[in-house]
This record gives structure tokens, sequence and C-alpha cells, in this order.
């Protein structure tokens, strides 16, 4: 199975991250945008596993989510990987936080104890808006990047639990499924 960690946004959220990311959504209406109900922010892509990791794997995040409490992360910013310019990925920050770091740490260790590896790649914590599969026009990712830049978007969202998600590829895009959660210690 295709499994995945995240920190899960709530539906008001969600909602408010839609109306307001609106003006790239009507830019680009060939772009993949995220469906509403699938913004999240991934802790970790594990991929293709077999069956019996996910047993394992919630195990270990319930031993992460028992050392962290929960906290707050703010939501901000609109940018592309690797850049607005030939922008693939269009996405909404997530502001810099030790705890938010500390967690994605943890959650490596925990990943690589139960010998799935350490990300290869530095954690940029974001929320993926949208996915651009063809090369666009200069012009177009230059009145994206503006439009980007217009976006007045901020909100604190409480991180309260880890969610093992499983990501199943269909006709009609991927479907997630939440397997388990482990919360965070309360405040």
């Amino acid at each position: 199975m295709r499994l995945f960690l995240a920190i899960n946004l709530d539906p008001a959220t969600r909602r408010d991250l839609v109306d307001a990311t609106e003006p790239l959504r009507a830019m680009m209406p060939d772009a993949s945008w995220t469906p509403e109900p699938k913004l999240h922010l991934t802790l970790r892509f594990l991929g293709e596993q077999p069956d019996d990791v996910a047993s394992a794997l919630a195990a270990s995040m319930d031993g992460v989510s028992d050392r962290h409490r929960s906290f707050d992360m703010d939501l901000r910013h609109v940018g592309a990987f690797p850049n607005f310019r030939r922008a693939r990925v269009v996405w909404m920050g997530v502001e810099p936080s030790a705890r938010l770091e500390l967690l994605h740490h943890d959650v490596e260790v925990a990943c690589d104890a139960l010998g799935l590896g350490v990300e290869g790649r530095p954690f940029r914590p974001h929320v993926t808006l949208a996915r651009i599969r063809a090369r666009q026009e200069e012009s177009v990712m230059r009145s994206l990047a503006r439009a980007g830049r217009g976006i007045d978007f901020e909100r604190g969202v409480q991180v309260k639990s880890i969610d093992l998600m499983r990501s199943t590829l269909g006709h009609g895009g991927s479907t997630y499924e939440r397997l388990h959660t482990s919360p965070l210690r309360g405040l």
C-alpha cells in the first residue's frame, strides 16, 4: 500500500484556503489542484510499502506523539517549487517552527528505526495547492507569481495528531484514507 504521514487540516481551514487561493485556480484551471478534502501537510511520504508496515508505523507514531504536546503552526505565503518561473508545485507555506521541526525529526528517526530510511532532502513544510504538469509560458508564470504574492492568507492551525494515511491511485486521481491517528499530548 502507498503510505504517508500527515498533519491534516481542519475543514474550516481547508475551506478558507481554497477560497483565498481562488484567483490562482482561476488563472491556471489546467493545473492539478488539490481537492479541498485532501489539503494537508506531509510529514513523510513513504511510497509503496508492504501491508505489515502500517501496523508497525502506527505503533511507532504513537510513541512519537506521546513525546510531543499539541502546538500551533502558522500557514502563510504562497510559493512554488522549484520557483515560480519553472513551477511544478504551488504551495502554501508554513512558518518555521522549532516544535514542527522537532516533530519531523522524531518522525524521521522513527521511520529510520523501522528500516524505512531517512528522507534525503531538507524538510520544507508546506501544503500543496497544485501540481503543474506541463511547461507554461513565462508570461503565465510571471502572472501566477504576482497573483501568489497578492494572496493575503494567514492562519494559525493547531497540530493535534500525526495521521497515517493510505493513498490509492485511480482513474479520477488518488483517494486518501486515514488508517491511524496518533494524538499529540494535550496542552
